[in-house]
């Protein structure tokens, strides 16, 4: 991950950055950061995830959940703007979701980590997601094959729950949804 120092971005400069290509931005405390795009083995854990997110809402509609690319801010002074790879607004929450991105707080943000991002994730996004109340955030490691599942209670994150193999993840975010560790990390 490299930092690039300006005096502080915000999100219409964010907006005027060239195509990407292979460079995903985010912007921490006004700061810009890049990171390479993801590889194979995280786009296959966000297909899964992706694709049991979207067979639980087809039998619980009301929520929203996107995947990256999609623009997450949390405030705009400064600027904090996140990509994260997997979202999950409910049905309460809506108001956040506008046409171009979500403005406020999710109620579940999930970041699957890789050797270029896994710093970023377990702290900078993290301490981000925390210092916001993001209500759950789960951290997804390939390597391990573990989602650890983090919640926000009394002002700062908890370990909730560490799945893995037979396990099932669930969340009482989502009612009735309970995906095997196994078909999470499935190839």
């Amino acid at each position: 991950m490299t930092t690039v120092m300006r005096h502080v971005w915000t999100y219409e400069d964010y907006l005027a950055l060239p195509e990407s290509g292979p460079i995903r931005y985010e912007i921490f405390d006004g700061e810009l950061s890049m990171t390479p795009s993801p590889n194979t083995r995280h786009q296959e854990i966000s297909w899964n995830l992706s694709f049991a997110f979207g067979a639980w809402l087809k039998n619980n509609p009301g929520g929203k959940s996107f995947k990256a690319p999609y623009d997450v801010i949390f405030s705009t002074n400064p600027l904090q703007y996140v990509e994260p790879d997997l979202v999950y607004v409910s049905k309460e929450r809506l108001s956040i979701i506008t046409g171009q991105n979500i403005q406020g707080i999710p109620d579940l943000i999930v970041e699957i980590c890789s050797p270029a991002t896994e710093k970023k994730d377990r702290k900078e996004k993290f301490a981000l997601y925390q210092r916001f109340g993001v209500p759950e955030y789960w951290i997804v490691d390939p390597e391990t094959e573990t989602v650890q599942v983090l919640r926000w209670r009394d002002g700062h994150y908890t370990l909730a729950e560490e799945c893995r193999g037979e396990d099932h993840l669930a969340s009482p975010l989502l009612p009735g949804l309970s995906i095997p560790a196994r078909e999470i990390f499935a190839t």
